[in-house]
């Protein structure tokens, strides 16, 4: 069973959750979704699934990264300056 509630209605007791399999939280004036509440019984399942999203994700954006790491090719008459060096000779190129 699932129902949606308001925000004010969770405030006033977590009681009104029991017997749900999930309820949804919504900001009744805006009928904006808030957040979900799954029961236990269904808790870990959702945890497992959230985490392989969550790892997905952060895996997308160091490919993403990776893809532009070392793709840059330093002029041969910088390669043995350290970075103090580097920003002289730059500001006195420009």
């Amino acid at each position: 069973m699932t129902t949606t509630i308001g925000i004010r209605e969770l405030a006033r007791g977590s009681s009104i959750l029991k017997g749900y399999d999930y309820v949804n939280i919504e900001d009744k004036k805006t009928h904006q979704r808030k957040g979900l509440i799954v029961s236990n019984q269904y808790a870990d399942e959702v945890e497992k699934y959230l985490k392989k999203i969550i790892a997905k994700k952060k895996q997308q954006r160091i490919d993403k990264i990776m893809k532009m790491a070392g793709t840059i090719k330093m002029d041969e008459k910088y390669k043995d300056m350290n970075s103090k060096e580097l920003r002289r000779a730059r500001a006195l190129k420009i």
